[in-house]
């Protein structure tokens, strides 16, 4: 499908804003409760309106367009990958993401398992029985794809909207 260019909001980094600038009171504070009013209110219109299937490919793609742009802006080249996690974790942690932990990780098979809790989406919530993290799924492949070069496909397997503790997402290179 090609691409719209007639948009209004087509994303740049300065979309985000001037914070000191916009909000010299209340500056980056916010609730969590509002970022995920937002959230289910677009989810909920778009499942409406298109279906569950696309709704998930929608938020994956938002996720990936967000990862890359979180990387070029706030993560950058790494010298490899330790100094990327560690860098990855400390700038998720300050914003109050959720806290990233990579279980296994062989870069040069194209696999990573890591978990993120606390995260901002879901923990908290009551056990659906889904997986709800696929803007996170899209984030995460988005990270890993610009810091490597390589394409990556990422699955959230546990999370806890289906009675995990933690979120845990698979992540492999699209040929391994």
């Amino acid at each position: 499908m090609p691409e719209n260019t007639n948009r209004r909001y087509k994303f740049n980094w300065e979309l985000l804003g001037d914070l000191e600038v916009g909000r010299p009171n209340l500056g980056h504070q916010m609730r969590v409760e509002v970022y995920r009013l937002m959230q289910f209110s677009f989810r909920d219109i778009i499942e409406a309106r298109y279906g569950s299937d696309e709704a998930d490919r929608i938020f994956y793609e938002a996720g990936f367009l967000a990862g890359k742009e979180f990387y070029d802006n706030l993560i950058g080249q790494q010298e490899d990958l330790n100094s990327f996690v560690k860098k990855l974790q400390t700038v998720l942690k300050d914003m109050g993401v959720g806290i990233l932990r990579v279980e296994e990780a062989d870069i040069d098979k194209g696999h990573l398992t890591m978990t993120v809790s606390e995260d901002l989406d879901c923990s908290g919530l009551p056990d659906t029985g889904n997986e709800l993290c696929t803007y996170d799924e899209g984030f995460i492949a988005a990270l890993l794809n610009s810091y490597t070069g390589k394409s990556f496909t990422v699955k959230e397997v546990d999370c806890w909207c289906t009675g995990d503790r933690t979120c845990r997402f698979t992540a492999d290179t699209d040929g391994a």
